[in-house]
């Protein structure tokens, strides 16, 4: 698959090296423009519609989450390239697919581009599709822990798990549970069951996925209709659980 790419940096030198090395050791990605500050990068964007995103991170007049925050509806993935490595958390938490480090390593830098190739061409192939559930039956039960005792629920009955700090809301068909428990608590106690983490607050009963949706970071949507978002960091676990 051949991917359109755009990047933003303002270092021009910089940007020479990276375009230099797209070109020799990158042959899926074809270079489509360049933007030196936040504003021509926003543009640029809008214009070309990429598939992918090389952004630095610090530049003037802003970051380059200031430049996501103006495109949040855009479809491509970000490969952010920086040489302050205490960047990564956010550029994760920001719908990043993929962090090099200045100076860029190549083989780092081809890394990248195949894990955004491998990303967009499942997406591509599961992109609005009838998801069939057809995973490990979740036939099993889990106890609840609560204030006055436990209660016990049908594993097949829950749709998903969501995050609240300390706290998890577990949704089933037609009501939800609160339990003062992390969800990597339930993460751990479902992990036999057909369940995965789509995103730090979701973790979704496969079976009940009918659809997924392209986007910055993509999103799921459930049986019962509700729509999940995805994240960059997430993605490729979840994509492979689908053929």
């Amino acid at each position: 698959m051949k991917l359109t790419a755009i990047l933003v940096e303002d270092e021009a030198n910089s940007r020479e090296i990276l375009s230099n090395y797209l070109a020799k050791y990158c042959p899926d990605v074809a270079l489509v423009g360049e933007a030196a500050t936040i504003k021509e990068g926003v543009a640029i964007i809008k214009e070309k519609q990429p598939d992918l995103v090389f952004l630095d991170v610090e530049m003037p007049f802003g970051n380059a989450f200031d430049l996501l925050e103006q495109l949040p509806d855009c479809s491509f993935e970000t490969v952010f390239v920086t040489a302050y490595n205490h960047y990564a958390l956010d550029a994760l938490n920001n719908h990043a697919a993929y962090y090099l480090m200045k100076p860029i390593d190549i083989d780092e830098l081809v890394k990248a581009v195949e894990y955004v190739v491998a990303i967009k061409t499942k997406e591509n192939a599961l992109d609005g599709q009838v998801l069939q559930g057809g995973f490990a039956k979740s036939e099993g039960k889990i106890t609840i822990p609560q204030q006055d005792g436990f209660q016990v629920i049908e594993v097949s009955d829950i749709y998903f798990c969501k995050a609240d700090d300390n706290y998890t809301e577990i949704y089933l068909e037609e009501r939800k549970i609160v339990v003062s428990k992390t969800l990597k608590y339930f993460e751990e106690a479902l992990s036999e069951f057909p369940f995965v983490r789509i995103h730090k607050s979701f973790l979704v009963h496969l079976n009940q996925i009918v659809k997924y949706k392209k986007g910055k970071g993509g999103s799921v949507v459930l049986t019962n209709g509700k729509e999940l978002s995805v994240s960059a960091s997430k993605k490729s676990e979840l994509l492979a659980h689908f053929k």
